[in-house]
């Protein structure tokens, strides 16, 4: 019985040097990533393989999902620049699975890639499907699954540095999950996606929707899923009331976040829910 942990984040050593070679932000000064909007610690044991595995062993996960987050701003950048850290992370997370043991698998930022289990896209592509098409239809093809996470926000004036975490991030999870249910999975119906954050809280919104004469049971499918990261026992518990506990996977965020929190909230449910949550769940996911 694996249990895993569908959203996490590594950069391996070809793609930190790629940062670190870098004058415009992205980049890597010193233990420092540097982004449009700030500086932010980033210390070199947080990429550290071996220090991940004992991370996994003390949450006693057995199997991380690893993804090229694109909060980055990698998606803003001229193509040969994006090219250029996209293939970095890409041929160093081959030697990160091969090094691993069978504990990590990963998402591959915007293309299917050979040995990934999946890709992963910004929030923001799903407002425009035609335009990701045919990594939807190369996905249904090999029967692999789309991971959704937030893309990159900027400040506005005066906002505090917490803004994009909890404005932004959630607003642009809440936007892609509707335009996947309004347009995506009709022209897709046997992709499974999964939105990080609980789609930012869109299922929330689905009693307002049935307001506006929409069958709600209409918007519950079973390859839509969402991952629990930085919640606790209120919001996913919500979640689970919506649509049972079978759409929802554990998601740690780490190392952006601590995941303790919501570990902890998984398994207070009980081991019934966090089998579904950590081992059920995932297994269809990634079947």
């Amino acid at each position: 019985m694996t249990s895993f942990d569908v959203h996490q984040h590594l950069w391996p050593e070809q793609f930190v040097a790629e940062l670190a070679r870098r004058t415009a932000p992205p980049y890597l000064a010193d233990e420092e990533l540097v982004l449009d909007e700030g500086r932010y610690p980033m210390p070199r044991e947080v990429n550290d393989l071996s220090r991940r595995l004992e991370l996994l062993d003390r949450d006693e996960i057995d199997v991380a999902v690893i993804s090229l987050q694109p909060t980055l701003w990698t998606d803003a950048l001229p193509l040969p620049e994006r090219d250029a850290l996209e293939r970095a992370w890409v041929e160093g997370a081959r030697e990160l699975l091969a090094s691993a043991g069978g504990r990590l698998l990963a998402f591959s930022p915007g293309r299917l890639e050979d040995g990934f289990v999946g890709a992963s896209v910004g929030a923001t592509a799903l407002a425009d499907l035609d335009g990701i098409a045919s990594l939807l239809d190369e996905l249904e093809r090999r029967s692999a699954p789309l991971f959704v996470h937030p893309g990159p926000a900027p400040f506005p004036p005066g906002a505090p540095e917490w803004w994009p975490a909890i404005v932004d991030y959630p607003t642009q999870m809440h936007a892609a999950y509707f335009h996947w249910l309004a347009s995506g999975r009709e022209r897709w119906p046997t992709v499974r996606v999964v939105f990080a954050i609980l789609a930012g809280g869109a299922p929330f919104q689905l009693e307002r929707l049935a307001q506006r004469g929409r069958d709600v049971r209409s918007t519950l499918d079973p390859n839509v899923y969402l991952d629990v990261a930085s919640y606790g026992r209120r919001s996913i518990g919500l979640c689970a009331q919506t649509f049972g506990a079978e759409n929802l996977l554990y998601g740690s965020d780490r190392p952006v976040v601590d995941p303790a929190p919501t570990l902890k909230a998984v398994r207070g449910f009980g081991e019934s829910m966090e089998k579904l949550i950590t081992v059920d769940n995932p297994t269809a996911l990634l079947r």
